[in-house]
């Protein structure tokens, strides 16, 4: 699965990915505790929290894609220690902070561009764990065959399915797989794993960081300084993590002439199959190429809108399932507590609510971290038509609209339904399936990985690919097939100044770099661009839909994410139809 080292893959998932999430939960879950137990503020605490929120979510959107850009020329390394080390700052000066505006809030956005660069690593980062570098090819080796051309023309002459299974090693591992067919380091296998651990990451926010003041308090220290000592602990833990990224993340493939010299005039990135430097690409040329790429290229436009599907759904579980769940109650007389008192308030008058939204996003969480690994394999291993994103999107699209039908979210009384169980879980397979498909979707892109691609084998001017079985090689018919396109009648295969223009001419030719051309060296703009996206789908969602939830129905916000699910579900299938459609008309 993975190309780079043992250190440098324990180092993204057990540093990068698990706690890419992990402090931004701590905060978002601790801050009300900072305005009202260290601040001493008990009016606007709601107005206070949720504009140090929507700040956070702005700043990100301009961040993501600076950080992005800015690591196709630094390096994903530095970036992601950058990040770490300023969240690490940020929490410390959260709670030196005396007054809501404007220290808190300038604290808060400073660890907004920390967890920017924190959270577009994770993505940039993913296509350098399985990158496979290409060897040059000499110009005396036929890259299919695997040995030298040779001068006679009749010593080429028939290729047997025999002599196709005796290429070498090399030779075929330098062959792309074909439709269906998952290479063993694979960005969408990846991708599944990629989710568990962030998934793992909140976990560890609300099990160990988020019970730290509980367990200072309990300890004889006052609540005030109970909050403050678990921000300097949790503080602390990121300026480790980011050390940990900066020396675990060393010499990863691609990033080698990057660097600070690079910041302002890059020195050029290499390209592997050429062996030789590009030159580094302007801000501005980074910024428009990978937004431009989202049109150009499926893959990655299906990634980012996927993105934003996914990180619109989050939201939606983890704000507006509880959010609903307290409405419901309060309106129907089974709560007596004012949601405005705050949320302590709402959990002693109306503890049954507060219970019932902790499971409802508990089931839904846990079954999107247990479906991660399989939306990995299976994005991995059903490639063609994108039939797991496209799935996740469906289950989107049933799920939300089956939450926002319902007249009650308890599962019993007289308007329960156990079923909403059910519905919750669908919406968590949604989710962890637009995450987990769309990282897939984004690192094929940026590595050139076109998965329908076979090698090429051109005749009369016509490309013909050849399939392979999951052992890697072709199979007797189709090598039969591959022996009687190469191998014509004797008669025809005389060189001729029309076809062959030289003896030494080999029959089959080798793949175009152009047929694969990688991305890399816009690895970091496509994150950046992809987590741009994401946060436009939060934003669009939390004000658009917190909007019509007040004004229009409690439902109005699930719809929404149902109409987000059919696009990705209606761009996708476009996607999957015309590709098909543009394969066989080339293949004619």
């Amino acid at each position: 699965m993975f190309t780079a080292s043992r250190l440098q893959a324990a180092t993204y998932l057990f540093g990068v990915c698990l706690f890419s999430i992990s402090f931004l939960v701590f905060l978002n879950s601790s801050v009300s505790f900072v305005v009202t137990d260290l601040l001493k503020a008990r009016d606007g605490v709601g107005d206070a929290v949720g504009t140090l929120g929507f700040a956070d979510e702005l700043v990100a959107l301009a961040a993501c894609p600076a950080w992005g850009m800015l690591s196709d020329r630094l390096g994903v390394r530095i970036v992601c220690a950058l990040g770490y080390a300023i969240v690490g700052l940020a929490l410390i000066l959260s709670v030196q902070a005396k007054n809501v505006y404007p220290q808190l809030l300038l604290a808060r956005l400073f660890f907004s561009v920390g967890g920017a660069a924190t959270s577009t690593m994770v993505t940039a980062i993913l296509p350098s764990m399985t990158a496979q570098g290409a060897s040059p090819l000499t110009a005396t080796t036929n890259p299919v065959l695997g040995h030298a051309v040779s001068p006679s023309v009749t010593s080429e002459l028939t290729i047997t399915p025999a002599r196709f299974r005796s290429c070498s090693p090399q030779a075929q591992a330098a062959i792309p797989q074909s439709k269906g067919v998952a290479s063993r380091s694979s960005p969408a296998r990846l991708a599944g794993f990629v989710g568990v651990f962030t998934g793992c990451g909140a976990l560890l926010a609300l099990g160990v960081f988020l019970p730290l003041p509980t367990r200072f308090q309990k300890a004889g220290i006052p609540p005030g300084q109970a909050i403050a000592d678990s921000y300097y602990v949790v503080g602390a833990f990121a300026l480790v993590v980011s050390l940990s990224c900066y020396i675990g993340l060393r010499h990863l493939k691609g990033e080698e002439s990057k660097g600070w010299k690079a910041i302002y005039k890059g020195s050029g990135i290499r390209d592997d199959m050429t062996q030789h430097d590009t030159p580094a690409l302007p801000y501005w040329r980074l910024f428009l190429d990978s937004v431009t790429l989202g049109f150009e290229n499926g893959d990655v436009g299906l990634a980012y809108l996927g993105g934003f599907v996914a990180r619109a759904s989050s939201v939606s579980i983890s704000l507006f399932i509880p959010l609903y769940v307290n409405t419901y109650f309060v309106s129907s007389g089974l709560c007596k507590g004012d949601p405005a008192n705050g949320t302590e308030e709402m959990k002693r008058q109306c503890r049954r609510a507060y219970v019932l939204a902790a499971e409802l996003t508990g089931v839904s969480q846990l079954i999107a971290l247990l479906c991660a690994p399989a939306f990995g394999y299976l994005s991995d291993h059903y490639r063609r038509f994108n039939l797991p994103l496209l799935v996740a999107a469906l289950i989107g699209v049933g799920g939300y609209v089956a939450f926002a039908l319902l007249e009650s979210p308890e599962p019993s009384g007289e308007h329960g339904n156990p079923a909403v169980f059910f519905i919750v879980a669908l919406l968590g397979i949604s989710q962890i399936g637009a995450i987990v498909c769309s990282l897939g979707l984004l690192g094929r892109g940026v590595l050139g990985d076109e998965s329908t691609n076979g090698p090429k084998i051109f005749q009369n001017g016509q490309q013909v690919s050849v399939e392979h079985e999951e052992n890697g090689h072709a199979s007797d018919n189709q090598a039969s097939r591959l022996a009687r396109m190469v191998a014509p009648p004797l008669r025809d295969s005389y060189p001729t100044s029309r076809n062959i223009t030289d003896e030494t001419t080999g029959l089959l030719e080798p793949i175009p770099h152009s047929e694969h051309k990688s991305l890399k060296h816009l690895k970091g703009s496509t994150a950046g661009i992809y987590s741009l996206a994401g946060g436009a789908g939060i934003l669009l969602l939390t004000k658009l839909g917190g909007f019509l939830f007040d004004n229009l129905s409690s439902g109005a916000p699930f719809y929404m994410l149902a109409i987000f699910n059919g696009v990705l579900l209606f761009v996708g299938i476009g996607y999957s139809v015309l590709g098909e459609i543009r394969a066989r008309y080339d293949a004619r």
